[in-house]
């Protein structure tokens, strides 16, 4: 995504402007460190893009900007809950409007804070009080935070996913590793099976990690590199990729779209919002997940 010819709407400093793609609003960062955009609609990085290499984000061509649908691709965020264990799928934060609140930046990079506020509209989906800040540090690498505080009066719990796609040249040649053996497979009826040290993918896949590595590496040989995903305050990793005949079924994605991309998710995995992570009053949790290229 080329963020740099689109003209600013809002000029806030040097290094970060407000764009607009179709009804959606970027927060765009260029610096000389890299470039980034995130879309105030559902709190949502677009692109991330080094200098001297393509972007880390892998974006679909036909992702849908009319500030209503949830974005395909970039690094969606899946709060207060991750999968179809509530309506919507995947939570309102990926599709609710989030505020800019604080943009700052040095030598070193950008660092822009967006945050999530309930709204009566978000409290019909979910009772509770929060207070929900999205960190995003643009500089040699990209650093995401979901900050979850509960502002309620009770106890809640919560589940969600920093639900990366990465930009890979060619799925078919890369390998992933550091995901760990162990996982809960999605398209086998949630069957707990073992895997081996690398995986190389030759269908669909759409696997949860129980005991992924604090860093997992995807080995790009079309593309000449390799992208580090590390994940802090998850307890597990998502993998997925929905291949030729999925990638054919949705309306926001090309046919061929598969072939380019990989999900590798920063995920509090919960069955059931009642068996999430709990927060007391007063209580916060951040979510994070870090992505640079070797």
């Amino acid at each position: 995504m080329d963020l740099k010819t689109l003209p600013a709407l809002t000029v806030l400093s040097d290094n970060v402007t407000v764009v607009e793609i179709d009804q959606v609003k970027v927060v765009r960062v260029i610096h000389e460190k890299a470039t980034a955009g995130i879309s105030l609609h559902g709190g949502h990085v677009v692109s991330f893009t080094p200098a001297g290499h393509e972007d880390l984000i892998w974006m679909s061509e036909k992702a849908i900007f009319d500030g209503k649908k949830a974005l395909r691709g970039g690094i969606p965020v899946c709060w207060p809950w991750f999968g179809r264990i509530a309506a919507p799928a995947h939570g309102f934060a990926r599709t609710a409007e989030w505020e800019l609140v604080e943009h700052r930046e040095n030598d070193n990079g950008v660092i822009v804070e967006l945050a999530l506020f309930p709204t009566e509209e978000i409290h019909d989906i979910w009772p509770h009080m929060f207070d929900v800040r999205l960190a995003v540090e643009v500089g040699d690498e990209l650093k995401v935070t979901l900050k979850v505080m509960n502002i309620d009066d009770e106890a809640w719990t919560f589940s969600g996913a920093l639900h990366t796609y990465l930009n890979v040249g060619d799925i078919k040649q890369t390998q992933t590793t550091g995901m760990g053996a162990e996982y809960i497979d999605s398209l086998k009826a949630d069957s707990v099976c073992q895997g081996g040290d690398v995986l190389q993918l030759t269908d669909t896949i759409d696997r949860i990690y129980t005991q992924p590595e604090a860093k997992i590496l995807v080995k790009d040989p079309e593309l000449n590199r390799t992208l580090s995903v590390e994940n802090h305050g998850h307890n597990s990793a998502v993998l997925w990729n929905p291949w030729a005949e999925g990638a054919q079924g949705m309306a926001d994605m090309a046919d061929d779209g598969y072939q380019t991309m990989l999900c590798v998710e920063s995920t509090v995995h919960a069955p059931s919002i009642e068996q999430g992570k709990t927060l007391q009053p007063g209580e916060t949790h951040e979510l994070v997940t870090v992505i640079s290229v070797q």
